[in-house]
């Protein structure tokens, strides 16, 4: 390949990334690329991580279509934020230096520093802001959800205001994560060619195979201590072999990987809100549900009844599945959010077969002489369908449809790419991932408008919590409506009362680490492997 690799805890001075993406099997990525110029960067302030082929944003480093936004929410980087979330979720400015809600709820106006340029040294001002908005709001592709935001305006260069169609204030979450672009350079190429005011900027990126991004010197805060950062896009086998081989200094791994004992590397688990859990379509077969532009076949006539939701509930060894499946790397899930402050206690439930059973004979099922419960003529049995590019889906798909055949629920395993696993999203269990640093999501899987309401859920009550929820003076008084909306003492989302899901584990997200890299203290992470990790990579360092 002609790149010279250093022997030691460094790799990649002089643009080995590129011999990694190129030289390993599985990286993804074909056809020529360049490496990168010589940098003068001292080898102690760069890092090189392997991630996820998924993780490369495949519409460049634009926040107004996924950069930071989407199913997998991260710190830009590239692009400064309005506010952000430190390490306990707390929120801090970035560009706001002040913030207020009116009254009614419904605007928002923010302050913004006037000292912050642009990497090709223009001002950011208030209507780059609104820009960036109006962008998302109009955009058929962008992730971040405004959906809510009425008219963004800016009255001065320093002050943004947002006039909301309803209360909102998870709007804060979406701001945390959403990159200012510059409104006179933005384009059709912008992803490729991002122009930012972030602590970093794109050096190079070579698709399919890797991103170089390095300290942005105009940036108006604290100068990063990593100054350069190359991220390697690789699958799960060629991310193990590089570390084994010492390219990289850090690689995501999963659980089915973790077992072993690399020299010079250390195995960090990071704990996450990252849950792994199936709906159950809660309505009979027979109708249909829109997604985007596509209809699919909506109810399922077994999990329409709620004592089969709340045996498979009941019948779910969480922790066998902790143990067995994760090796130990994670933590029983009964929620989307558990661990954060909106997370319900009566969303536990307990392990107990044998109720199981009984809630399923007491509804007028019997058992066959397959072993399978029956009644009317309809068995118990399920199709679950999973992700087959996941060893840990499928693994967890496995452990829990044996968990089910003790108690006499079938449940038939099914291996696919995503656009096979789509259609079944309204009326069979999907072995789903989600989870992220917001309430947000509890609300878009169980309001009757929930963008993720896959089991087809509508409750009124529940309706009215989730809503009033968002319409609280501030984020902490909105915790106990949550949680209402979960179990309210009579009803809810809970196992105990409607169960339209049933959760197994958050993941703890592994990675093997060069010895000598101090990484600093993470936040509670969100679904997906990748960026996340690197929200503070400024501040990591080396020993």
């Amino acid at each position: 390949m002609g790149e010279k690799r250093l022997v030691g805890r460094r790799a990649f001075v002089e643009g080995g990334a590129v011999a990694v993406a190129s030289a390993l099997a599985g990286c993804g990525g074909s056809g020529a690329t360049s490496a990168p110029a010589a940098t003068s960067v001292d080898p102690t302030r760069q890092v090189t991580i392997a991630m996820s082929s998924e993780n490369e944003p495949s519409a460049g480093f634009d926040p107004c279509v996924d950069w930071g936004c989407g199913e997998h929410v991260h710190e830009p980087l590239i692009q400064s934020t309005l506010i952000a979330t430190d390490e306990d979720m707390n929120f801090v400015n970035d560009l706001a230096t002040e913030y207020s809600c009116s009254d009614d709820h419904l605007t928002w106006t923010f302050k913004i520093r006037g000292d912050v340029t642009f990497s090709d040294g223009e001002p950011l001002t208030a209507s780059d802001v609104v820009f960036t908005v109006n962008t998302i709001k109009s955009s058929p592709n962008a992730q971040a959800d405004l959906s809510m935001v009425a008219q963004a305006v800016a009255p001065d260069d320093t002050t943004v205001v947002l006039t909301l169609t309803k209360p909102f204030n998870a709007l804060l979450y979406t701001l945390a994560v959403m990159g200012i672009v510059p409104e006179h350079a933005y384009g059709d190429d912008y992803g490729a060619n991002p122009i930012g005011s972030g602590r970093y900027q794109l050096a190079q990126w070579d698709r399919g195979q890797q991103a170089i991004l390095e300290a942005n010197p105009s940036y108006y805060g604290d100068a990063p201590q990593i100054e350069r950062v190359v991220v390697v896009f690789m699958g799960e086998d060629a991310a193990l072999a590089a570390v084994r081989a010492g390219q990289v200094d850090m690689a995501y791994t999963s659980a089915t990987l973790a077992n072993q004992d690399i020299d010079g590397y250390a195995l960090d688990a990071y704990e996450s809100v990252d849950s792994r859990g199936i709906q159950l379509p809660v309505i009979p077969a027979g109708s249909t549900r829109q997604d985007g532009e596509a209809t699919y076949p909506a109810g399922n006539d077994v999990t329409a009844n709620v004592e089969v939701r709340r045996a498979i509930n009941l019948a779910c060894d969480r922790q066998g599945i902790v143990d067995e499946v994760l090796g130990g790397y994670g933590s029983v899930a009964y929620s989307i959010g558990d661990g954060m402050p909106w997370a319900s206690a009566d969303m536990r439930c307990g392990y107990d077969p044998d109720h199981a059973r009984e809630l399923l004979e007491a509804a007028g099922w019997t058992r066959g002489d397959d072993g399978v419960y029956a009644r009317g003529g309809l068995r118990c049995s399920l199709d679950l369908y999973y992700p087959a590019s996941d060893s840990v889906r499928q693994a967890m798909a496995a452990a829990f449809a044996a968990q089910m055949g003790q108690v006499g629920i079938e449940v038939n395993v099914h291996g696919g790419s995503w656009d096979d696993l789509y259609p079944h999203e309204f009326s069979d269990p999907i072995m789903w991932g989600w989870g992220s640093n917001s309430p947000i999501d509890v609300y878009e899987l169980s309001h009757t408008d929930g963008t993720m309401n896959y089991s087809c859920y509508s409750n009124p009550t529940v309706d009215a919590a989730l809503d009033a929820a968002l319409a609280t003076d501030d984020v902490e008084s909105s915790y106990p409506l949550w949680q209402s909306s979960e179990f309210d003492g009579t009803g809810g989302i809970a196992p105990s009362a409607d169960a339209t899901w049933v959760w197994f584990a958050n993941v703890s997200h592994l990675y093997w680490r060069r010895d000598g890299l101090v990484v600093a203290r993470q936040k509670l992470q969100p679904h997906g492997h990748g960026w996340s990790v690197l929200n503070n990579v400024d501040r990591w360092d080396w020993q």
